[in-house]
């Protein structure tokens, strides 16, 4: 990365000590370098280059001895079907979505719409989000190093704006795709629907009009939106649970107050002035031979939400989908500012020349899917800060995850922040 950037772009490498560590040494020293590789990636020209993200890859097929060769992976669509795609183990999420989309015969121009993502099959048949495959891992050996069945790679849309469904219907397959994964987010409660509503998709559903149902799907409540697992707030109050949504750019809370009391309410995501996601680590006092529990690990995600004029307040997610909901938070800012410049999701596919990734004539520099370089002078600041997995910072912290503790350099700034006027409140 020297080599390519210049020594002044690549942050300094911890320094190394002479003599034997010990095994307190030895973890910081852990630490240190997972800070490192954390700030690489931050930086938008390091953590998009491809000497990085090969070396990740590489690190990912070492670390579980995978050799190179062809296999087969299934992946999951919506409606439970699975297409089985012939890829390499060492082919990066890209070539495989180009797989998938090629076996479903989904033209090129709608790749940019989709993307894969690592769930967890719960036991009522339902499915839990760990993350979206980002192009800097191998999704065969992510999916096999977990040794479970439980864990399977899905194909969703991958945009939150529903303006965008009119280009994906445009094509058959697209089509069927948005259908399958309505009819399952209805399916398992994620859409809200009451009994006249459903009445008339089932109707729609028996005619066999998928546009229409699609159409009607799209005036329901929580369309579009991801639903996450039962998780712990903050807000109003500590210790308060709540299930999280996130959709038509915002975080959705339905909270069960300590009084049983269900409230609901939304976070806007052009109200949030940043966020992080830390990891919290009790501190362990025991025998240096016993670790912590798996489980005493907690990963949170705070955001500065400004909360009415001049008053901004910290709200706090404790959620082990922490990082998928950062993700979240971040594709929803990208693609609001995609927007401002007026960029265009079908430009986000990368084609393939002569065997190799390239960037199309037709599209700046794109980053990963949806974020999107535009020609206007006034958007290169914005892109700055806009970074993949990196809008998540993961801090070994010890119990508190209180604003004052993180340095500025763990906060993930957000680009698409708005002021709020009066006449807003």
């Amino acid at each position: 990365l020297r080599k390519e950037y210049g020594a002044n772009v690549v942050p300094a490498f911890p320094p190394k000590k002479i003599f034997t560590l010990t095994p307190a040494e030895v973890e910081q020293r852990r630490e240190q370098l997972e800070k490192y590789m954390q700030a690489v990636r931050q930086d938008p020209t390091l953590g998009g280059s491809e000497t990085f993200n090969s070396f990740l890859r590489k690190a990912q097929q070492e670390t579980q001895q995978i050799p190179t060769e062809e296999v087969v992976l299934e992946v999951l669509l919506s409606n439970g079907q699975k297409v089985k795609v012939t890829i390499l183990t060492s082919d990066q999420t890209e070539d495989v979505l180009e797989a998938v989309a090629s076996k479903l015969d989904l033209p090129d121009d709608l790749v940019g719409y989709f993307s894969l993502f690592l769930v967890r099959q719960t036991k009522d048949g339902g499915f839990s989000f760990v993350r979206k495959l980002q192009e800097f891992e191998l999704p065969y050996v992510s999916v096999t190093s977990l040794h479970n069945p439980e864990f399977q790679i899905i194909l969703r849309k991958s945009y939150w704006d529903s303006a965008y469904d009119d280009d994906v219907m445009e094509h058959r397959v697209g089509l069927n795709l948005l259908y399958a994964q309505t009819v399952s987010d209805i399916e398992h409660g994620w859409i809200l629907v009451n009994k006249e509503q459903h009445r008339q998709l089932k109707s729609l559903q028996e005619k066999v009009s998928k546009k229409e149902f699609i159409r009607l799907a799209q005036t329901l409540k929580y369309y579009g939106y991801l639903k996450f697992d039962p998780c712990v707030t903050d807000f109003p109050e500590k210790g308060c649970h709540v299930v999280v949504s996130a959709g038509n750019n915002e975080l959705n809370f339905q909270v069960r107050l300590p009084n049983e009391q269900i409230k609901e309410g939304s976070f806007k995501v052009t109200r949030m002035r940043c966020w992080r996601v830390t990891s919290s680590v009790p501190m362990n006092n025991g025998p240096s031979g016993s670790s912590p529990g798996k489980s005493e690990v907690k990963l949170e995600l705070a955001f500065e939400y400004l909360m009415s004029k001049d008053r901004l307040q910290w709200v706090t997610i404790t959620s082990p989908q922490a990082i998928m909901l950062s993700i979240c938070l971040q594709s929803m800012v990208d693609e609001l500012m995609v927007k401002k410049s007026g960029g265009s999701i079908r430009k986000m596919f990368r084609r393939r020349v002569n065997g190799a990734l390239r960037r199309s004539d037709s599209q700046q520099a794109v980053k990963s899917p949806p974020l999107l370089d535009s020609p206007d002078a006034s958007w290169e600041p914005m892109a700055k800060l806009s970074s993949k997995l990196t809008s998540v910072s993961l801090r070994g912290i010890s119990h508190s995850s209180s604003a004052n503790d993180v340095g500025a350099n763990d906060f993930h700034g957000n680009y698409a922040f708005e002021g709020i006027g009066d006449e807003d409140l």
